[in-house]
């Protein structure tokens, strides 16, 4: 449905008729002020067609759809994600800045923990989503540079000076606003990158529009540290060894998982520190570890356990995460400050357990208290979420790169624009 037409002059008018000529002018200014408003028109009929969704209270979706239907608490509501998401297939795009060389742009690793921040700019490089060649079209901009691959190229070992970084950050931006008018227009507001390294965060701040206005997807959501849940994503770490998921979905059945809780992995930060301290070696239920057993597979342990403990490192973010969900383990989330990701769609409660650093000592008490049947609840939905968590190639409705372009298309939402 088209809501704004283009005002349209009388086609019998010649090409020398100084009236005509000023019909014209006036048309392409018409055009500029009325781009921005159409598409802000679109967009106020997509947020209330979810509002009117969200009114729906029922746990489980009313929309048709052939692949996946939303259901169940899960979800915050069903029916408005369901609806959210149909209403971005249709609308959302786009555009990727051309500007800048690999593999510092354009480019990404797609192995190791960083694997999400790789395979999300290949996929946007790909353009089979979302993706527009018409800047004017567009609904956000998409800054396509890799700071996992910028601290491998510009980056001095142990010099903990990021300014090379930095610069090359500020001079992007510069660049792409001094070539566009999209970045001064909103002061960077409908922009976004993308990052899970450790200074992702961090190579934001040598632009303070970056930090401040722009969306910022980040592995690093650590609230203490900047980030804001109104306007950027959090996005999962993932480690991806070989690149691929190959015997990384699935486990054994309740039944058979005869460990209560799993943990393993190096001293790193304060939150890691205590959780050794306190479990390492110490318990046959609550099994804490550095590194695994000799002859002991990390996957194995990860699909016998209930539940895998996922504390924060020195950063807030842990493929451990990502790594329960699909071993189908219910994740506890140790941490200070991190928001999951997908919160605003999915309920974390419903699926994974919550534990304050000070309770790190009564973590055995707190597992030990939740009835078999709450955690065969939690097992069948940390089951539902999978799919969410799941990176295809090429990817499939629902899975990880589609959640993670609803959540940008969800900050666009809350955002108005105006010329």
């Amino acid at each position: 449905m088209t809501l704004h037409t283009r005002r349209e002059f009388p086609t019998e008018l010649n090409e020398g008729d100084p009236t005509n000529q000023e019909k014209k002018r006036e048309e392409v200014v018409i055009k500029k002020y009325n781009r921005i408003e159409k598409l802000e028109a679109v967009l106020a009929k997509a947020r209330s067609s979810i509002q009117e969704a969200a009114r729906n209270k029922s746990s489980i979706s009313n929309h048709e759809d052939p692949d996946y239907v939303p259901q169940g608490p899960v979800y915050r509501n069903a029916n408005a994600f369901h609806r959210s998401y149909l209403e971005m297939e249709r609308l959302f795009k786009i555009y990727v800045y051309e500007e800048g060389e690999p593999p510092i742009f354009h480019n990404g690793p797609c192995r190791s923990i960083y694997s999400t921040e790789g395979r999300f700019i290949h996929e946007m490089e790909k353009g089979k989503f979302y993706r527009t060649k018409d800047p004017d079209e567009a609904l956000v901009y998409f800054l396509p540079f890799s700071v996992v691959v910028m601290v491998q190229y510009l980056y001095e070992p142990g010099s903990h000076n990021m300014n090379a970084i930095g610069r090359t950050v500020s001079d992007y931006i510069d660049t792409v606003s001094g070539k566009y008018p999209f970045w001064n227009r909103t002061l960077g507001a409908d922009h976004f990158m993308l990052s899970c390294h450790d200074w992702g965060p961090y190579s934001t701040s040598y632009v303070p529009q970056l930090y401040n206005n722009s969306i910022r997807v980040l592995c690093n959501a650590n609230t203490s540290e900047g980030f804001n849940p109104l306007k950027d994503v959090s996005l999962p770490e993932i480690n991806l060894k070989t690149g691929e998921l190959t015997g990384l979905l699935g486990g054994s059945s309740p039944s058979q998982r005869s460990i209560l809780a799993f943990f393993a992995g190096h001293l790193h930060g304060d939150i890691r520190y205590l959780l050794l301290q306190q479990w390492k070696e110490k318990d046959q239920d609550v099994q804490v570890y550095e590194e695994v057993p000799a002859n002991v597979s990390y996957e194995s342990m990860l699909k016998k356990s209930k539940f895998c403990l996922c504390p924060s490192g020195y950063e807030v973010a842990s493929p451990r995460v990502v790594e329960a969900i699909y071993a189908e383990c219910v994740p506890v989330l140790i941490s200070d400050g991190y928001v999951p990701p997908m919160s605003d769609v999915l309920n974390w409660e419903t699926f994974s357990v919550f534990v304050e650093v000070k309770d790190i000592p009564n973590i055995k008490k707190i597992l030990m208290g939740i009835s078999q049947e709450h955690y065969l609840r939690m097992y069948e939905r940390v089951k539902q979420v999978q799919r969410h968590f799941v990176i295809n190639g090429p990817p499939k409705r629902f899975d990880l790169f589609h959640m993670i372009i609803h959540s940008i298309w969800l900050r666009r939402l809350n955002m108005r624009i105006h010329d």
